[in-house]
C-alpha cells in the first residue's frame, strides 16, 4: 500500500466494519464468504489473508476450514489489527489465527510459506495507481507455495454499460456521502468511490496477474459484475 493510505487507513476509526456493511446492504459478508470457499478448495494447512483489515477473511477462514489450518492476518494498520484480535478472541478463533503488522510490499515470511494468500477489498489499494504495485505482487508468488492460490474478492466492471453506470453513481452519491458522514473520514470514502469508479476491468487484472509470474487465472463475477473474485495459480 502506499504511504499516504497507510496513514488513511491508520485512522479509520472502529465504524470501519459497521460502514461496510451499510454501503454493501450487507452483501460484504456474503462476498466473504464466498471468497474464503474458494481459498479452501484447495484444502490449504497455512493460509494468509493480505491486508486482512479487523480480520472476517481470516475468521471466516477458520470456521469455514477444517481443524487444523493456520491462518495469518497481516496490515499495516495497528488500530485494524486490534479491532481484529479483539474480534477473534471474542468468536473463540484465536487458536487458529494471528494477527501481526507488515507491509505487503516486503511480506516478513520465507519463500513458498503459504498454500494460500487471500485478500479482500484491498487489493485495489495495492494496484490502482500504486507506484508498489509490482512490489505487492512480486510478494504475493515469492510467498506462495508452487500450486498455491491467490484468491481475491474486490470490486469490478460490469461489462453492461448501463449496470455500469448505475454501479458508478451509486458509488459516488449514495457510497461516499454515507461512509464520509458515518466516519467522519471524507478523504478515505472519496478515495473508495473514484478508486471503484476507475478501477481495472477483470481482463485488466487477469493480464496483471499474468505478468506478475501467475501461470493462470480464472474470475466469478457477483452483483453483476459490480463486484468480483480472481483466483490466480501459481
Amino acid at each position: 500500500m502506499s504511504r499516504p493510505l497507510q496513514r488513511m487507513f491508520t485512522e479509520v476509526p472502529p465504524r470501519y466494519d459497521l460502514i461496510n456493511s451499510v454501503i454493501t446492504w450487507g452483501l460484504d459478508r456474503w462476498w466473504r464468504k464466498k471468497a474464503a470457499e474458494e481459498c479452501l478448495s484447495g484444502k490449504p494447512k497455512k493460509m494468509l489473508d493480505l491486508c486482512c483489515g479487523t480480520g472476517d477473511l481470516a475468521i471466516a477462514i477458520c470456521r469455514l476450514g477444517e481443524k487444523g489450518i493456520r491462518v495469518v492476518g497481516i496490515d499495516y494498520s495497528p488500530p485494524m489489527l486490534e479491532l481484529a484480535r479483539k474480534k477473534a478472541l471474542s468468536l473463540g478463533d484465536d487458536e487458529y489465527v494471528s494477527f501481526i503488522h507488515g507491509d505487503a510490499a516486503s511480506l516478513p515470511f520465507p519463500d513458498a510459506s503459504f498454500d494460500c494468500v487471500g485478500i479482500s477489498f484491498a487489493f485495489r489499494n495495492l494496484t490502482y495507481r500504486n507506484p508498489l504495485a509490482g512490489e505487492h505482487l512480486t510478494a504475493v508468488w515469492r510467498v506462495l507455495t508452487a500450486g498455491g492460490r491467490y484468491v481475491i474478492v474486490e470490486t469490478s466492471q460490469p461489462n453492461s454499460g448501463p449496470i455500469r453506470r448505475i454501479f458508478h453513481c451509486y458509488l459516488r452519491w449514495v457510497a461516499r456521502r454515507v461512509g464520509s458522514w458515518l466516519s467522519g473520514n471524507k478523504g478515505a470514502y472519496n478515495y473508495l468511490a473514484e478508486s471503484a469508479a476507475n478501477f481495472y476491468t477483470a481482463n485488466e487484472v487477469k493480464s496483471m496477474l499474468l505478468a506478475a509470474g501467475f501461470r493462470e487465472v480464472l474470475y466469478q463475477p457477483l452483483l453483476f459484475g459490480a463486484v468480483g473474485i480472481h483466483i490466480a495459480i501459481k
